[in-house]
């Protein structure tokens, strides 16, 4: 029992979680359930300001300088961020299509509906995207107010030079304890977990496993889509040759699928993308830039769980709302691919900012590993991909 991994722990606490959901309900919705499940949450979302800050202010300050990335940072950069932003857009028209959150039933707790319940206006969405106290945007978890305000710090230590290695330093410091934080907080997944599985379905009834499956099958569908038709274009636009791409690209993929792990696939990917033709030096920037800015299948999953919340709390985001909503997290998914479940505590912070009761990430989690792996496996596709690009894009021909 002992060497089960987390992921099995999950998994059989989200059945124990299902089975005394629909056998014993009246155990399944008391308070001291919902209070386990709520524990796990508020560590959760105490990850996200520090994290957030650490990671980006020493990512931009070590590699962020457009002088010191040169022409294939920019290059990188610039395909990355449409990629990733055809991701988000594809996962969007998904969820929308689809609407597996209907007839799901995702409440807010008392204290969430105690906050204003206004919609924002575009205007007044962008003047709250720039923070007037960078600490009165941590405490109330303002994720799209820390990405600007440590975006615009990073560049600030960048500009200053070794003037600014102490602070660099510290928050390079910062994100690693944050990760070890985010490990220990994580071991709290299963009970935390198999809780929100069983108060969610003794409080709103066996029903919620519909969703959830058919949130399943969308994002399934949706990165098929994505990979054929987005990916696909790529290829045949950067003429890649398609047999010797997915030979070399093959062992990675499947790693990543089967540990739900980039970390596990990148020495293989860096290798094979070598044998396949990538110059080092352009392999050796891309790609790992791309484990943190070039998230494909985690931003698309982003997408569709954060509507998936929206729909089952019944509310009603405009067009306009949800592209507020997905320029938040494409900024906010920047610089975290390193830690485990990433894409939960990135989703956390935007149902906060957007006002979706934080119970649906719990929801979420339940079912989170069989979503993990495929995210996971099309993060390390579209990185490899990228580095065959910009190989591409500065001249290097592929036999």
């Amino acid at each position: 029992m002992r060497r089960l991994s987390l992921t099995s722990w999950i998994f059989i606490a989200m059945l124990v979680g299902i089975a005394l959901g629909i056998f014993y309900p009246a155990l399944a919705r008391s308070s001291g359930m919902l209070a386990v499940a709520n524990i796990f949450l508020r560590l959760i979302k105490s990850i996200i300001a520090p994290l957030l800050f650490g990671t980006l202010v020493s990512g931009i300050a070590g590699t962020g300088s457009v002088k010191t990335m040169g022409r294939i940072g920019i290059k990188a950069l610039v395909y990355f961020e449409v990629v990733t932003t055809a991701a988000l857009f594809v996962g969007l028209l998904a969820v929308n299509l689809t609407k597996p959150g209907t007839g799901v039933r995702i409440e807010r707790s008392a204290a969430e509906n105690a906050l204003p319940q206004t919609r924002p206006t575009f205007a007044s969405a962008m003047e709250h995207t720039f923070p007037s106290s960078i600490v009165d945007a941590m405490a109330r978890g303002e994720v799209l107010q820390i990405v600007v305000f440590s975006l615009l710090f990073g560049i600030a230590c960048a500009a200053i030079g070794t003037a600014s290695k102490p602070v660099v330093d510290f928050s390079a410091s910062l994100a690693d304890i944050m990760f070890r934080y985010t490990r220990y907080v994580m071991y709290l997944a299963p009970p935390g977990v198999g809780a929100a599985m069983a108060y969610a379905i003794g409080s709103k009834g066996p029903g919620v496993l519909f969703g959830l499956g058919k949130l399943i099958l969308t994002l399934y569908a949706a990165l098929l889509v994505f990979v054929v038709v987005f990916l696909g274009a790529v290829i045949v636009l950067a003429r890649i040759p398609l047999g010797r791409f997915i030979k070399y690209v093959r062992e990675p993929f499947l790693i990543a699928f089967s540990t739900s792990t980039s970390e596990a696939a990148f020495p293989r990917a860096l290798e094979n993308m070598e044998l396949f033709g990538v110059p080092k030096h352009i392999v050796g920037f891309v790609l790992p830039a791309g484990y943190s800015l070039n998230l494909d299948g985690s931003t698309l999953y982003l997408s569709v769980a954060s509507m998936f919340v929206a729909q089952a709390a019944g509310v009603d985001f405009s067009i306009g709302q949800q592209l507020f909503m997905l320029l938040t997290l494409m900024l906010s998914s920047k610089g975290v691919a390193g830690v485990p479940r990433a894409a939960l505590v990135i989703l956390t912070g935007t149902l906060a900012t957007f006002n979706l009761p934080v119970e649906g990430a719990a929801v979420l989690l339940g079912v989170d590993a069989l979503m993990d792996m495929v995210r996971t496996s099309v993060n390390v596709l579209g990185n490899c991909l990228a580095s065959a690009v910009v190989a591409r894009w500065e001249g290097v021909v592929f036999e």
